[in-house]
């Protein structure tokens, strides 16, 4: 069962469609009690980084996800700012992360890196996997992902990177870290290669 996390905000209906359309059972889950029946979970995730901390952690299921997420290794997809929200924090906000990964969350033009970008990063572009990862199992070559974002994962570790996008400089678009899996980008916004995606991450076994 895919279980998605419905705590106010993320294109919920969209992975629901997707998932309905691959015959994948798929339930939204907004109460911790709905969670006991959850093999794998996607975290969605819009707008800015503590009004999505927030949002979650007054849905009642933060310690219940990480419970699962944390001790049960169940895997996790998080989703733009879901996948953020993994992270120890982030410059968008003054709220600490889910800390599901050891990272940080940077602006692409305060970082240093990218003075001269352009944001937010929108529309089309790459994510090139530096690792074999079941996630991008045939997406290995000339897959495109929607993404918009103003902000990027900055990993604490180089091995937690799954691929890399370049917008000024190479930044992790994806990355993992045991049974916790993040994208950048909108899988659900990004045609037959999102879906592909969405299809991978349900196929992968429990870690």
């Amino acid at each position: 069962m895919i279980s998605i996390i419905d705590y106010g905000l993320g294109n919920i209906l969209a992975f629901v469609n997707i998932y309905k359309k691959l015959n994948i059972p798929v339930e939204v889950v907004s109460s911790s009690s709905m969670l006991g029946s959850a093999e794998k979970i996607i975290l969605p995730g819009v707008g800015s980084f503590d009004w999505a901390m927030t949002r979650l952690n007054d849905s009642g299921m933060r310690e219940s996800l990480d419970k699962i997420v944390k001790s049960s290794n169940v895997p996790v997809l998080g989703i733009c700012v879901g996948m953020q929200m993994m992270a120890n924090n982030s410059e968008e906000g003054e709220l600490e992360g889910l800390g599901w990964i050891d990272a940080g969350v940077k602006h692409f033009t305060k970082s240093g890196l990218g003075e001269s970008v352009n944001v937010p990063h929108m529309g089309w572009n790459n994510a090139t996997p530096i690792i074999n990862s079941p996630l991008f199992i045939g997406l290995e070559k000339e897959a495109r992902f929607y993404f918009l974002h103003s902000y990027y994962f900055s990993c604490g570790k180089e091995s937690q990177i799954l691929s890399r996008t370049s917008y000024n400089f190479p930044f992790a678009s994806s990355v993992f870290y045991k049974n916790r899996f993040g994208v950048q980008f909108h899988p659900e916004k990004s045609h037959h290669w999102g879906v592909k995606l969405l299809k991978n991450f349900a196929e992968i076994e429990k870690c």
